[in-house]
């Protein structure tokens, strides 16, 4: 009996349109290995909010995976997010990624009425006049702690209060030890988290790239890939593309 693995890929808009053709052609080489859904990062870059929708539509259009747009809250009115939500639905735009997101340089505390990535579940499932045609919202998960988390416990109450707020999917942060995810998931389980939690790998092939991985996370330094990471001279090599992390998120 073969077992097949879904797969999924995330992509962002480019900064520049110059470089709008070079994603598409990415995208549909990525379409030719099937995969269940392409997530858009939410105005990654400096983009806007219509570029991430843009991509979305053409991945829409363009493929057979489903489109699925990341959408912070931290910032925003109601009002805002549920305007935002709206459009994304009307665009044809119905699986989502509910994310905080970070604060803006130089801020501290978070301001507007959606603070955490619940406040967005609930509003998608319940608030908006839109909700009976979204299909699928994901959140993030955190095998090793979100930094301002006080324990693992916490944050598997967290996932659960998003579970049951609405989300059918969680996604984790980054991990470099694959017994740190498999030791999350039954913990998860064990408490009652019910919807599937997904780990989403970003290939490090560059010393200088794990580094900033791990400044940017916080996570601790895994020595035996950075060893061998820096006694491979050709970036290219093969066996710098065996080793894979997990994309991080913002809850």
């Amino acid at each position: 009996m073969t077992v097949q693995t879904a797969v999924s890929f995330e992509v962002y808009p480019p900064r520049s349109p110059d470089k709008l053709p070079g994603l598409h052609e990415s995208i549909r080489a990525l379409d030719s290995v099937s995969p269940e859904f392409i997530s858009v990062t939410f105005g990654a870059g400096g983009s806007s909010t219509r570029d991430s929708l843009d991509v979305l539509c053409f991945i829409k259009d363009n493929t057979h995976a489903k489109p699925l747009a990341h959408l912070t809250c931290v910032g925003t009115t109601r009002e805002e997010a549920e305007g935002l939500i709206t459009s994304f639905v009307e665009s044809g735009i119905t699986e989502f990624l509910a994310l905080r997101g970070d604060l803006p340089e130089g801020e501290t505390e978070h301001r507007g009425e959606l603070h955490h990535a619940v406040d967005l579940v609930d509003l998608m499932n319940n608030g908006i006049s839109h909700s009976d045609s979204i299909d699928r919202i994901a959140v993030a998960a955190f095998p090793n702690g979100h930094p301002e988390s006080a324990s693992i416990d916490e944050d598997i109450e967290t996932l659960l209060t998003k579970q049951s707020a609405g989300a059918t999917l969680a996604i984790t942060q980054l991990f470099f030890y694959v017994e740190d995810y498999l030791r999350f998931v039954e913990k998860a389980t064990h408490a009652g988290v019910t919807i599937p939690i997904l780990p989403g790998l970003m290939p490090i092939t560059s010393p200088t790239r794990l580094a900033r991985v791990v400044e940017l996370t916080g996570e601790r330094n895994p020595h035996e890939l950075d060893h061998r990471l820096q006694a491979t001279e050709d970036p290219q090599q093969a066996s710098r593309h065996r080793y894979f992390v997990v994309r991080g998120h913002d809850s």
